[in-house]
C-alpha cells in the first residue's frame, strides 16, 4: 500500500471527528463505521461509491425490517425462518441490478437492522453519514497524496539551501 501514511492520517482524523459528532448527536457510532467500511469494501469510488454503499446498506435495512416485521405477525418461529430465507435470496438476487450489486453491503444493513431491533430512527442517520464519512476519507486522502511531494520537497531542499 503505497500511500499508507496518507490513508492513516485521513482515516484517523475523520474517525475521531465522526466519533465526536456521533456522541454529540447520540448516533450509533458503530453503524457509521460499518457504512464507512462498506464504502471502502465495494469496487466503486467517489460519489458513485458513496451511493453504492448507501443503496446496498439501505436495501439490507429494508430486508431486515421486512423479516422482523413480517415474522411478528405469526406465532410460529418457522415463519421467521422462511422470511429470513426469502430475504437472503432476495439480497443475493438484487445484485443483478447495478446499483445494488454489492451483496455484502445488503447483509451489513440487514445485520445492523437485527442488532438495533429495526429501530429506523437509530439506524438511518448514522448509516447515511457513515457512507459520507468513507467518501470524505477518500477525498482527504487524495488531497494528502497530492500535497505530499510538496511537503517532502520542503524537507529535502532546506538542507541544501543551508549549505550554500
Amino acid at each position: 500500500m503505497e500511500h499508507r501514511w496518507q490513508i492513516a492520517i485521513s482515516a484517523g482524523l475523520l474517525a475521531a471527528l465522526w466519533a465526536g459528532v456521533a456522541d454529540v448527536f447520540q448516533l450509533v457510532t458503530w453503524v457509521g463505521f460499518l457504512s464507512c467500511s462498506t464504502f471502502f469494501a465495494q469496487t466503486e469510488t467517489g460519489l458513485k461509491g458513496m451511493l453504492m454503499a448507501m443503496s446496498t446498506n439501505l436495501s439490507g435495512v429494508f430486508w431486515g425490517w421486512l423479516i422482523i416485521s413480517g415474522s411478528g405477525f405469526f406465532i410460529s418461529p418457522m415463519v421467521g425462518y422462511a422470511f429470513t430465507g426469502v430475504a437472503t435470496a432476495a439480497m443475493c438476487l438484487q445484485a443483478s441490478y447495478q446499483k445494488l450489486a454489492f451483496i455484502p453491503g445488503a447483509f451489513i444493513g440487514c445485520c445492523i437492522t437485527f442488532a438495533l431491533g429495526a429501530d429506523l430512527a437509530a439506524i438511518l442517520p448514522p448509516l447515511l453519514l457513515g457512507a459520507m464519512l468513507g467518501y470524505s476519507m477518500s477525498l482527504v486522502t487524495n488531497q494528502l497524496i497530492s500535497i505530499t511531494p510538496k511537503i517532502q520537497g520542503l524537507f529535502t531542499a532546506a538542507p541544501l539551501k543551508m549549505l550554500n
